[in-house]
């Protein structure tokens, strides 16, 4: 029965494939698989746990001050986040920079709270945000993956490529490490997805 809260956004429903949610930190931290994974497990922890928690608050919360206190929570789970990259992580704190900071405002999380943890028991609530985010994490995952086998000949920062083919002409493509890469290649995933969902098509 709740298969689906976890399943469902791994695929089908995928956050950023068929709600377009999400897409700006998809192209700022792929460039590379490290800052791309850190950035996908950060925001599946602040998405699960904000998740859970307003749901367990959400008869406590008053109705016109709800989005303040999903902001304070959200804002709050952020921090910790971030204190326990500087204190475990910091190369990758490093590199996603302000990006952590900005998990804040990102709209999956916002979204997932509004449309189903106020309205939900935690358990389902807690599912729903871990399914989300993890859907979010495969599609960060996947682009950051091609940016930086073919932008940098390597992947979480091993060259994969071999010296060989450098030596008979191959170039890596300086495209894939810019931010214009991501968009693209983000258009062609949905493309894909949307292509195997006709459903998701807008009439």
């Amino acid at each position: 029965m709740k298969i689906p809260l976890l399943l469902g956004p791994l695929s089908k429903n995928n956050p950023i494939l068929a709600q377009i949610l999400g897409i700006c930190s998809a192209l700022a931290v792929t460039a590379k698989m490290e800052p791309a994974l850190v950035m996908g497990v950060s925001v599946t922890a602040v998405t699960a746990l904000a998740s859970l928690i307003l749901s367990a608050l959400r008869d406590a919360i008053p109705n016109r001050v709800r989005i303040i206190v999903q902001l304070v929570v959200v804002s709050a789970l952020v921090i910790i986040i971030d204190q326990l990259l500087k204190a475990f992580a910091y190369d990758a704190s490093k590199q996603l920079s302000v990006f952590v900071g900005l998990i804040i405002t990102n709209c999956i999380i916002m979204g997932r709270v509004e449309a189903f943890a106020l309205a939900n028991k935690p358990w389902p609530s807690l599912l729903d945000g871990v399914g989300n985010g993890l859907g979010y994490a495969i599609i960060l995952l996947l682009v950051a993956f091609f940016r930086e086998l073919l932008g940098s000949g390597a992947l979480f920062g091993a060259r994969v490529i071999p010296e060989a083919l450098y030596e008979r002409g191959y170039a890596n493509n300086g495209l894939m490490i810019l931010p214009p890469a991501a968009l693209i290649l983000v258009g062609v995933i949905i493309w894909i997805h949307r292509a195997r969902n006709k459903e998701l098509i807008e009439s």
